[in-house]
């Protein structure tokens, strides 16, 4: 009785850790998707962009994104999305080393 019990804990208990291991994975990669990080953002014709986000207080969020050449600061709240403000566009820097 021991020994079975023991037996299920040792086969199901590394099964339920994969699980969990691979869901997190999973969501990962689907985040950074969603987002556009590490796939390019910004090229591929995607006309909303994520630029910056910056936490104000617990459950409350200031984000920026570029939508069309503009910038829309919102602010992210439990009860909802706020345009705050609008700008034009600041112009992407290229990274270091890279063609001029």
């Amino acid at each position: 009785m021991m020994g079975e019990y023991l037996l299920r804990l040792a086969l199901l208990l590394p099964l339920l850790g994969a699980l969990i291991w691979g869901s997190l994975r999973l969501t990962r990669a689907l985040q950074g998707r969603l987002l556009g990080i590490g796939g390019g953002a910004g090229r591929g014709g995607r006309a909303l962009r994520l630029v910056e986000t910056s936490l104000v207080a617990p459950g409350m969020r200031l984000a920026v994104v570029r939508f069309h050449d503009r910038e829309i600061l919102i602010g992210a709240s439990r009860s909802g999305l706020v345009r705050l403000g609008e700008a034009q566009a600041r112009p992407e820097f290229a990274p270091e080393g890279g063609a001029p």
